[in-house]
């Protein structure tokens, strides 16, 4: 049976505000522990989205962590801010949930200190609708919902221009913004946070969806989207996180051999075909 903790938004800020102030103590601080001599016998505790990530995490929890010598706690967070929050104050380990530039940005507008360590899996991004059943059905007038937050509207409204239902702005690149755009085509556009954009699914005419909400609704990226991202060449690798200065934790390397192991990869391709895919290796 598992015993992951699922916290919602308000439980988790409270909590990473009450421990905010006494982290330094905790086996996440390396100056508590020194780098990368953390107490093997305690669990590693990390923050994932429900899925695919948690999903993946408590594959190694049941299938292949015991054998390795690791401890694994899976807490499960349905936003896309408090794995990081959570991270930097101590609150937890590590965090799997996020990609590079999603990160990046964060790091830069949070002060936070967080840095990948390894990639796992990448999950294309989709445009769809409960109304329409091809692009072509896409007309002027018609609206489309998109990721908020910097890096995700970037990334959505990059899959629109390639799909020919928007033009931008020469070498806006993973940026873009809706000002950005130089021929809407008519379309109207709803910016929404990420983990909603599903349930408006029934309010707007199509709607640009990232994988792991996208299976949470019970869609099969793989099949149902109208358009999806190329997995080629593609820089939307989710990785595992840890706060800078963790990266040695004994436990975390151990976590991330199992996680780019070939039981882990077999895992992914099996329980997903194609709607989640492995993206094992460095983060560059």
């Amino acid at each position: 049976m598992r015993r992951n903790t699922k916290l919602t938004a308000a439980a988790a800020a409270t909590a990473a505000l009450a421990l905010g102030l006494t982290a330094c103590g905790t086996s996440s601080d390396p100056a508590a522990k020194g780098e990368g001599k953390a107490d093997a016998s305690q669990p590693l505790v990390v923050a994932a989205s429900p899925t695919p990530h948690a999903d993946i995490l408590n594959f190694v929890k049941d299938k292949l962590a015991a054998k390795a010598g690791l401890k694994l706690e899976v807490k499960e967070f349905t936003d896309y801010v408090l794995p990081n929050t959570a991270t930097e104050s101590g609150q937890v380990d590590a965090n799997y949930f996020q990609h590079k530039p999603y990160l990046d940005d964060f790091n830069k507008k949070n002060n936070t200190h967080i840095v990948p360590v390894a990639n796992v899996h990448l999950e294309p991004l989709g445009l769809y609708s409960k109304k329409l059943t091809s692009l072509k059905d896409i007309k002027a007038g018609q609206t489309v919902a998109v990721p908020n937050d910097t890096t995700n509207e970037g990334r959505a409204l990059q899959l629109l221009a390639a799909n020919g239902l928007i033009t931008l702005k020469d070498g806006v690149g993973t940026d873009a913004k809706l000002s950005d755009i130089t021929d809407k085509k008519g379309l109207e556009f709803k910016e929404l946070e990420a983990a909603t954009v599903p349930r408006a699914l029934n309010d707007v005419d199509a709607a640009v969806i990232n994988g792991n909400y996208a299976i949470e609704a019970d869609l099969k990226p793989a099949t149902d989207a109208l358009a999806l991202e190329k997995a080629e060449g593609n820089p939307y690798a989710n990785f595992l996180a840890v706060k800078k200065g963790n990266e040695k934790d004994a436990r975390v390397t151990k976590l991330v051999e199992l996680l780019n192991s070939p039981e882990v990869k077999k895992y992914i391709e099996d329980t997903y075909t194609g709607s989640v895919v492995p993206a094992f290796g460095a983060v560059k």
